[in-house]
């Protein structure tokens, strides 16, 4: 009866044994396995009529500049300033006081996705230092920053609709 003891206990052992050697093993093979990249965008290609907005300035709290672009057959067009403030001056004022907000609200001249992106392109080919993110559903630009030197100018795109 003892040696019939001393066999299970051996043959336990042995099973233990080459569960513990299968288990490094399996834990082997999923180090060789390769991380899952993240989903890159898809390329986008800009459609004949959609809208958006384009806010410029690299701190999206406060940017300098929001836009309402339109644009149509590959053009703008329409753009709307949606951050313009308008004050009347007084009666009889013909002074230049200035913009209200204290701040120079430079105007620009609103420009497609693709003219942005090409932009971009024209600064990263002129040595300048380029960033570009994507919207992951549908590959729109979705963010350019722009540095030549100077400082780095930012472009967010938001409201995307086609």
């Amino acid at each position: 009866m003892r040696g019939d003891v001393v066999r299970v206990q051996w043959a336990l052992g042995g099973i233990a044994l080459v569960a513990l050697i299968g288990g490094c093993t399996s834990s082997s093979d999923d180090a060789k396995t390769a991380p899952v990249a993240p989903a890159s965008p898809p390329a986008w290609t800009e459609p004949a009529a959609y809208s958006y907005v384009l806010a410029r300035g690299c701190d999206a709290a406060t940017p300098t500049g929001r836009y309402q672009v339109d644009v149509k057959s590959g053009a703008v067009a329409a753009s709307k300033r949606l951050d313009a403030t308008s004050v009347k001056p007084s009666d009889g004022d013909e002074a230049d006081l200035g913009p209200a907000t204290g701040d120079t609200g430079e105007e620009i001249e609103a420009f497609t996705l693709k003219e942005l992106l090409e932009m971009a392109q024209t600064a990263a080919d002129d040595g300048g230092q380029v960033t570009k993110a994507f919207d992951n559903a549908d590959g729109h630009p979705v963010k350019v920053t722009i540095d030549v030197g100077s400082g780095p100018e930012c472009w967010n795109v938001s409201d995307y609709k086609l």
